[in-house]
């Protein structure tokens, strides 16, 4: 197994435990055996247990990176990152669990805190710039707000997702 891949492999394993039992849950020793390694060489791959954890932080928020590539219009581009995300938060509740431990873990952990700060400040200025042009009557920076706090809520109920997102939709008015 490559360098790169035995890497990716303890951070899935961490995503796997963190999904599972929670940061607090986040054990080397266990994310070492799932890899099939000795717990001490996750050092030489994370040197800390904190570099693990800002690297589930990229893995779990690079996963959404391409769910709104551009459509014929702006309007359009939104309907469907709202039908991408209602459709992970259904059939994704892992992915989903593991945004929730960061939240929290984000509000004791300054480290973690602008590491997810700053993978969301990506996705609102993404949102933002298309609800611009879709919407160009709303306020595209709290309409983008609104969005990803309706993502993180609706999460914690995954079948209403795509029912949400269809109000969502219809309140944005999100015609082409």
């Amino acid at each position: 197994m490559s360098t790169g891949s035995r890497r990716q492999a303890l951070v899935e394993a961490a995503f796997h435990c963190v999904a599972a039992r929670g940061f607090e849950g986040l054990r080397l020793r266990e994310v070492a055996k799932e890899v099939g390694i000795d717990h001490s060489t996750v050092h030489h791959y994370f040197p800390t247990k904190e570099d693990l954890v800002a690297a589930v932080v990229d893995h779990a928020t690079r996963q959404f990176w391409k769910t709104m590539p551009p459509q014929p219009s702006a309007a359009a581009t939104i309907k469907h990152h709202l039908a991408v995300l209602a459709d992970m938060i259904r059939t994704r509740p892992e992915l989903f669990a593991v945004l929730r431990e960061l939240d929290l873990r984000a509000a004791r952990d300054a480290r973690i805190r602008e590491i997810v700060a700053s993978n969301e400040r990506g996705w609102h200025d993404a949102l933002r710039e298309v609800l611009a042009q879709a919407a160009p009557g709303a306020d595209a920076k709290a309409t983008a707000d609104l969005v990803i706090s309706v993502a993180r809520g609706v999460s914690l109920a995954p079948d209403l997702a795509p029912a949400v997102f269809a109000q969502l939709e219809l309140l944005l008015d999100l015609t082409d």
